[in-house]
């Protein structure tokens, strides 16, 4: 058992696939606690029924077809028309549009190469200096993560609600819990951003540049009021929400605009299920892997072991924010998601941490690994996408990191902000 164990340490290190290490590792511990094998093809249909993953896939493949049409584009155009007049306006314009991006299409790398081209020569263009736009552009890309529908955020739903530990709560409650400190990152960020280019020249607002980017728009802008109005009005569940998305945006980008032709629908699909499927592979799997650790009371032994040096939840708190940016550096978030969760929220329960909180929480830290190395996604694909080194993209990307460290604190030690909309 031991050197098995071993052996697949080593074989993750050396590049097996996620999925692979963490099933071989649940099959491992159901064979050592002789269990019947079969549990782990049983989790996989259990997966399989859940009502809210239908979900997952289908906003994957709205924020995919938003990506491949010309709606980045007018995105851009109306917040620069309704923003741009203020100081330090086209940055607030990226921080807009990256946020409102990411929350749709899941995946902070899609953000900056569907805006990058956009955004980093019109903030150059600008006057805004180099390092502040490579930084800006790197950061605001995973901002979205806390709106719905964000993938990561519907993940950590689905993950928790499978534990059974701690209070039951929705998708809809989790939706609600992650407008207001979302919000924060984005306030903290535009004031620090209209504070560092203050001196940059002013542009008058245009009536009529804001109406015809409203107009050109105007499909686009009731999306949110279709998923989040649906779901939030007691309209439609997640899942229905989700198939609504799909019909409105295949309707506008498709029918309407004609911005992609029917010929190319194949590949956008191929592309946004390969995301899918890598990501229902994982959680099928590493739900066979919690069902083995609450088995072997894992989580509850660590809560133990724990609750020996750490006994105060602020204390905790404060631990569990140095563990998870360190975890975000070494770790996609996905695969965080998976394999942490199950083990982390027996122990935060126990510490009295409401779920949906810690979820926040959880998120709002591994937002940051997006652009911390050595694993920092958003990095790497900047480095590709402006052809930068790396090294200057984390010099850029350092007074962002510290203004969001902060509101990541404000997050974990405030769970009110998290709470307050969506408190039963």
């Amino acid at each position: 058992m031991t050197v098995a164990a071993v052996a697949l340490v080593l074989l993750a290190l050396l590049g097996m696939p996620l999925f692979a290490a963490i099933g071989a590792a649940a099959l491992l511990g159901f064979h050592a606690a002789e269990v019947d094998l079969s549990v782990a093809a049983i989790e996989f249909y259990r997966l399989a029924e859940m009502p809210t993953l239908l979900a997952i896939p289908l906003f994957t493949f709205a924020g995919y077809l938003l990506s491949e049409s010309g709606a980045p584009v007018r995105l851009v155009a109306l917040t620069r028309a309704l923003l741009g007049w203020l100081p330090g306006g086209l940055a607030l314009v990226a921080l807009a549009a990256c946020a409102f991006f990411t929350a749709f299409t899941g995946a902070s790398g899609v953000t900056i190469v569907a805006l990058g081209a956009l955004l980093y020569p019109a903030l150059r263009h600008a006057g805004y200096g180099e390092r502040f736009s490579l930084g800006l552009v790197t950061t605001s890309g995973s901002l979205g993560l806390l709106f719905a529908p964000s993938l990561p955020l519907i993940l950590y739903g689905i993950v928790a609600q499978q534990l059974g530990v701690g209070r039951p709560f929705t998708l809809d409650e989790l939706f609600l819990a992650g407008l207001l400190p979302g919000a924060l990152m984005v306030l903290l960020l535009s004031g620090f951003s209209m504070w560092a280019n203050r001196g940059l020249p002013l542009s008058a607002f245009s009536r009529a540049e804001a109406r015809a980017a409203l107009w050109a728009a105007r499909w686009e802008l009731p999306l949110p009021v279709v998923v989040l109005g649906g779901i939030y009005g007691g309209l439609v569940a997640v899942s229905e929400a989700a198939a609504v998305t799909v019909i409105y945006v295949f309707f506008v980008e498709v029918l309407v605009h004609r911005e992609i032709p029917l010929r190319e629908l194949p590949r956008v699909m191929r592309e946004a299920m390969l995301l899918v499927g890598g990501v229902l592979v994982i959680l099928g799997v590493s739900l066979a892997s919690t069902n083995y650790l609450i088995d072997a009371q894992v989580p509850a032994r660590l809560f133990e072991a724990v609750r020996s040096y750490v006994d105060s939840p602020l204390a905790f708190l404060l631990l569990l924010n140095v563990f998870l940016l360190l975890l975000g550096m070494m770790l996609d978030i996905f695969a965080a998601l998976v394999i942490v969760v199950p083990l982390l929220l027996p122990i935060a329960v126990g510490y009295g941490v409401d779920p949906v909180h810690l979820g926040i929480v959880f998120l709002a830290n591994m937002q940051l690994g997006y652009f911390t190395p050595p694993v920092g996604m958003n990095l790497f694909i900047a480095s590709l996408r402006f052809r930068k080194d790396v090294a200057e993209l984390v010099r850029a990307a350092v007074p962002f990191f510290l203004v969001l460290l902060f509101a990541v604190l404000v997050i974990t030690y405030w769970p009110g902000l998290s709470l307050m909309l969506g408190r039963p």
